[in-house]
């Protein structure tokens, strides 16, 4: 191996994947780029391969961007998506309605992020990068609450995402989005893995 190459170690990576995680916490990075960039952080052979994650990362927009802390739809439709900025918990309401919380392009500024999700008559679904650890927890009567897709070993250093779900005659749903599937919409994402499309991309 030439001396420009020299092979990655353990503690590059783990460095490499500390810088990452700072990143994220200071808005640099949504959630998406951030897993995408530790997924080439760990399969990295060579230190040159640790430069490119690192490489040409965003500024920094936290101060621009109010913090998402609350989200209602009330009989109707209520989507919340792109860079948003979550910091520690989030309120989510459905009443008659649906809502779409979509975090694929947020940034966390936690190490848990906490979402209490409440709905009656309703649907409210939560979108995550595959890789993102979910916890759910919480209470359905007269509907259902499940973490749809394929729940595979959480990347380091991402955070957690904790939803608190309760619901009367309610759907409440957390979507596990593959990283191939970054350019579908939330229609496609939900009929790609109830059709099973995403077993597909798995080793």
């Amino acid at each position: 191996m030439s001396g420009d190459l020299v092979r990655a170690s353990d503690d590059d990576r783990e460095r490499a994947i500390r810088a990452l995680r700072e990143h994220l916490a200071a808005g640099r990075l949504t959630l998406e780029e951030f897993t995408e960039r530790i997924s080439a952080a760990l399969a990295a052979t060579t230190t040159a391969d640790l430069d490119a994650p690192l490489h040409e990362l965003p500024l920094a927009q936290r101060a621009g961007r109010r913090p998402t802390r609350f989200v209602l739809a009330l009989f109707g439709s209520t989507e919340r998506a792109g860079r948003l900025r979550l910091r520690h918990r989030a309120l989510c309401i459905s009443l008659f309605g649906n809502v779409d919380f979509d975090l694929r392009q947020a940034t966390l500024e936690g190490d848990v992020i906490t979402i209490f999700a409440v709905a009656a008559f309703a649907a409210l679904d939560v979108y995550v990068p595959e890789g993102v650890e979910v916890d759910l927890h919480g209470l359905t009567a007269f509907g259902h609450k499940d973490a749809q897709g394929s729940d595979v070993e959480p990347l380091p250093g991402t955070p957690l995402v904790r939803v608190y779900a309760f619901g009367v005659f309610a759907g409440m749903d957390v979507w596990r989005v593959p990283l191939a599937w970054a350019k579908r919409t939330l229609r496609q994402v939900i009929e790609g893995i109830e059709r099973g499309e995403h077993r597909e991309l798995e080793p």
